[in-house]
């Protein structure tokens, strides 16, 4: 039977539940077998489904580009995905019993999931411009307010090794004076998932008047999107309005690493020395191992 293909963005289970009276006889057992345990079936290898189903691995993953996806392992960071109802106020997809094995094994791979997302929406070019400013930074500044100002501070301690003044603030009132201080040549890295919240917004912009370069690492489209020199979009199917922020968290991690890592092979190997002084630095204070 020919392929219906779906939109990736649309809910895989509610997909399948939708399609499976139309499915043929051995896409239907795939299906059955995915829906007895949807959980379980993100953890399967290929060769467990078929086992589980009673058919062959070539009709799993018949099954597999039947609902859009390039292969099994694409079809299970989806079917990971489209897991998202859950207990409000903890975490989608953790419902109120379950077990440590249950909700662990839950967050792993919704984070996996929304970072594999995150990884197929970010724009090279956008990134390359971002560590295009930071090495040319007078200064950089790394604002985050709420869960995003760990975030700050992570990147506070990475990017200080490289010989720039560098500072995050997670205090709404600093972070308007240091926008109003900032001139050209400086950069602010504004740092908000939602991207909707309104002092972010106004201090980004009033970053922007008064000269300085300033990269988001928001959702795209969002209002501070609007606002900033550079946008690093990055998604995730997370609701941190009904939900505490999870995956989202760990994306914005991800992405400071990346512009540490492009910011350190930019200023090229000379520069891997001054890294190893900060480095050995720190070996008397350490307990040696035996």
């Amino acid at each position: 039977m020919a392929a219906t293909h779906i939109h990736r963005d649309d809910n895989l289970l509610a997909d399948i539940q939708a399609r499976l009276e139309s499915l043929n006889k051995s896409e239907r057992k795939v299906a059955e077998a995915i829906l007895r345990d949807p959980s379980a079936a993100t953890r399967y290898s290929i060769a467990a489904l078929a086992r589980a189903a009673d058919v062959s691995e070539p009709t799993v993953n018949r099954f597999c580009r039947g609902f859009s996806a390039t292969g099994f392992p694409d079809f299970k960071i989806r079917l990971a995905q489209s897991i998202a109802t859950g207990t409000p106020y903890i975490g989608q997809n953790i419902e109120v019993d379950d077990s440590v094995e249950e909700f662990s094994n839950k967050i792993m791979l919704r984070t996996i999931a929304s970072l594999e997302k995150a990884r197929q929406a970010l724009s090279h070019k956008a990134l390359a411009t971002a560590i295009d400013y930071l090495i040319q930074a007078k200064q950089i500044n790394f604002f985050g307010m709420g869960a995003s100002a760990s975030v700050a501070l992570d990147a506070q301690h990475k990017f200080f090794r490289f010989n720039i003044p560098v500072m995050s603030y997670d205090d709404a009132l600093m972070q308007r004076m240091v926008a109003a201080g900032c001139g050209t040549g400086d950069v602010i890295v504004a740092i908000s998932y939602t991207g909707r919240t309104r002092e972010t917004v106004d201090i980004a912009q009033l970053g922007r008047e008064n000269g300085a370069t300033v990269i988001g690492i928001t959702s795209p489209g969002s209002p501070l999107a609007e606002v900033c020199s550079v946008v690093l979009g990055v998604t995730t199917s997370e609701d941190t309005e009904v939900y505490m922020p999870m995956s989202s968290r760990i994306i914005h991690l991800a992405v400071i690493d990346i512009l540490a890592t492009g910011v350190t092979l930019k200023r090229g190997t000379d520069y891997l020395g001054h890294l190893k002084k900060i480095k050995d630095c720190l070996k008397a204070t350490r307990i040696p191992t035996d």
